[in-house]
């Protein structure tokens, strides 16, 4: 079958059960798209999924010859403008006009801990979508849009980027009604090039809603955001703060760790995140909830119910010690809140274990140079790097630095070897942060 629409194809798509790229998750009667990777071709793949049960195949090899197999130029792009059909063809089903809202959200950190606090409290009123996972690409993007249906009332979703360009791609593809961008930082600059080129994409999104005079939540606690936003005067804002709305953080110690958030109205939100760093994701979600008609009491106790996962600000206790794990990612700006906040909290004895923080270029030594001195600067009772980064960092002077401070370290090639170090030069009663970018799978510790 030769594709002759997209209005074609979403008429088959609404046929079946849903859209996958992936055979191995066909449980019978899906749209298979077959993608092509650097190194695959999902053509291949394309008759072993109708045997296993999807209903159609959306293939751009013209060779097979099977009636469910819909002929496309190339695969990735129909189902981009399947999705954008989708969402558009979708109105708001609790009888407002227009199409479905839908929040975009971006940033260099808090996306994930954000999107999910914004569910939960929408979820408290609302019927909503979110992204899951990590689907925040130009395959995940489309696919969190096709999960769409008229029972939702609003969808919020995740969008990252490690170049210039994608923001706006996932944009285009998602239309969004709504956009947020948690915050700028030094992440991907093997990509972006410089934290010039991380605002202007990330930037991307305002851009997009300044466009189609759509509505931009703006933290203006946080300057690079304002002056994002300055720098757009037709872009319509939503603003939002702690200090802008008369909200303050709470202070935290070893025995009671976990964020808590004082409210303008002097409601506290006692949540199950570790770090003032999160107060800002509060704010947002508690922001988003008050303009779709959420009350503060509402939105505070989804929040409060919220207990995050994935290694994400998450807090375990083990023997003696106790663990800040922040294990799903990390760059300069994530790293250097996380250890701001250990030097905030209360405790007797605090420790380092710090992986590589990766796809830095030509800035990587810098940046982690920069730690170290950071570490350095409070002194913890031990530090421990892991990482090929952190390596050449302590080479050029780290470990003299640290010296200097009276710092007790050491440097491992991987979370593996420094698991096995700690099996015989363990630590007790210690206030501890784990973090490192994925790549270095920092949670192997434990």
């Amino acid at each position: 079958m030769i594709l002759k629409s997209i209005q074609e194809l979403h008429n088959i798509f609404l046929r079946c059960s849903g859209a996958v790229t992936d055979s191995r998750e066909i449980k019978g009667g899906e749209l298979f798209f077959a993608l092509k990777g650097e190194h695959f071709d999902g053509n291949s793949f394309a008759m072993g999924a109708l045997e296993k049960g999807a209903a159609y195949a959306v293939v751009s090899d013209r060779s097979l010859n099977d009636a469910r197999c819909i002929a496309v130029d190339d695969t990735l792009a129909a189902l981009q403008d399947l999705a954008r059909y989708h969402r558009a063809s979708l109105s708001v089903s609790d009888g407002r006009s227009g199409t479905l809202p839908v929040l975009a959200l971006t940033g260099t950190n808090g996306k994930t801990t954000t999107k999910e606090l914004i569910r939960a409290v929408l979820s408290s009123r609302y019927e909503v979508l979110a992204t899951e996972g990590n689907l925040n690409n130009h395959i995940g993007v489309p696919l969190t849009l096709l999960r769409l249906s008229s029972r939702h009332d609003v969808a919020v979703i995740e969008m990252g980027a490690s170049a210039p360009g994608e923001i706006a791609s996932l944009a285009r593809i998602a239309l969004p009604n709504y956009g947020l961008v948690t915050n700028v930082g030094k992440a991907h600059l093997a990509g972006f090039g410089s934290f010039e080129g991380v605002k202007r994409t990330k930037g991307e999104l305002y851009d997009y809603l300044q466009r189609t005079a759509d509505k931009a939540f703006v933290n203006m606690d946080n300057p690079d955001l304002c002056g994002m936003a300055s720098l757009r005067p037709d872009l319509s804002i939503i603003p939002y703060g702690l200090e802008y709305s008369g909200a303050s953080v709470l202070e935290a110690d070893a025995s009671s760790p976990c964020l808590s958030v004082r409210l303008s109205g002097g409601r506290v939100v006692h949540t199950h995140l570790i770090g003032a760093y999160n107060a800002d994701n509060v704010m947002a979600a508690v922001a988003v909830g008050e303009y779709f008609g959420v009350p503060e009491d509402e939105a505070a106790a989804a929040i409060e119910a919220y207990v995050p996962s994935n290694r994400r600000s998450q807090l375990e206790k083990r023997g003696s010690n106790v663990y800040i794990l922040d294990t799903y990612n990390a760059n300069p700006t994530s790293m250097s809140a996380a250890l701001d906040n250990l030097v905030s909290m209360k405790a007797e004895k605090k420790a380092v274990m710090l992986g590589d923080m990766l796809e830095l270029g030509v800035d990587s030594l810098r940046e982690h140079e920069a730690i170290v001195s950071k570490v350095a600067s409070f002194a913890p009772e031990c530090a421990y790097f892991v990482g090929k980064e952190f390596a050449s960092a302590l080479a050029a002077g780290g470990a003299a630095v640290l010296d200097g401070a009276g710092v007790r370290h050491a440097a491992f090639a991987d979370s593996s070897e420094l698991s096995s170090y700690l099996e015989s030069h363990p630590l007790s009663d210690t206030l501890i942060l784990v973090k490192g970018s994925r790549g270095t799978k920092m949670e192997k510790i434990l």
